[in-house]
């Protein structure tokens, strides 16, 4: 089944337990714009329990190379554009971007795991949505860059929280302030990517990441899953509630309770 967002240039497809999502624009370098988020909460939202891996995808040569260069126009007439953005009152393009930020969101969904297959460039909103999926398989030369700062903006399509998350406050403060770009070395090196392999192995690469992940029986992946998330920032306490009361569950399952 494939299904294609014309408006936002996303394609996806799916097979069994594993959704695909690809932006489909690869003569802009996949740019994106707000129709791209948009589609990407589509998806979101029509997820059904069946879905167990996503993966995100760049057609062509890059992942996605940000925010189409159109959008960064002032002009209040340039529809999805800075400019409108701008004339929205705070509370209003609070909101505006509030939906944008759904887009990404959802890619660390209870009960998914989503995977990130990066190949060249990823800068801008293209890196915060690799950072948005919770594994990421990279080719050798891929890199992602956050330059919103250097352009007089912030990271603001969820990339700030789960880039502090994987790679610890002071390289993400580096990386989003200085907007320099982090190679496919340095991004294994510090734990931004789960794999890096030569372009021509990306696809096989992602395809054993995607066996492996849908290998164990679907409660106890979605279980432990829950766990590792929540291990991020919650209290070492809390963390062995947690743990003490999923086991209760699979052991019920087990049982046939």
């Amino acid at each position: 089944m494939t299904t294609v967002d014309a408006d936002g240039w996303v394609r996806t497809s799916r097979q069994g337990a594993v959704l695909t999502v690809t932006l489909d624009r690869p003569d802009q370098l996949n740019a994106q714009t707000p129709a791209t988020w948009a589609a990407l909460r589509a998806v979101g939202d029509s997820l059904d329990d069946d879905v167990r891996v996503v993966v995100v995808r760049g057609s062509g040569r890059s992942f996605s190379a940000g925010l189409d260069r159109s959008l960064f126009s002032t002009d209040p007439s340039t529809p999805g554009g800075l400019g409108q953005l701008g004339t929205l009152g705070a509370d209003g393009a609070q909101e505006r971007i509030r939906g944008y930020q759904a887009g990404f969101r959802w890619l660390r969904s209870p009960g998914i795991v989503s995977v990130a297959a990066v190949q060249g460039h990823a800068i801008g909103a293209g890196a915060q949505l690799a950072l948005a999926c919770d594994l990421r398989v990279l080719t050798e030369d891929a890199s992602l860059r956050l330059p919103e700062a250097t352009l007089g903006l912030v990271p603001d399509l969820t990339g700030t929280s789960t880039l502090a998350e994987l790679v610890g406050y002071a390289r993400a403060l580096e990386l989003c302030v200085t907007g320099r770009p982090v190679t496919a070395a340095e991004a294994l090196s510090w734990g931004l990517a789960n794999a890096v392999v030569p372009a021509a192995e990306l696809d096989g690469a992602v395809a054993a990441l995607v066996a492996a992940l849908t290998a164990p029986p679907v409660g106890a992946a979605r279980e432990t899953a829950a766990l590792v998330r929540s291990a991020v920032r919650a209290d070492p306490e809390a963390q062995d509630a947690a743990e003490r009361a999923a086991q209760v569950r699979r052991l019920s399952e087990l049982a046939g309770g």
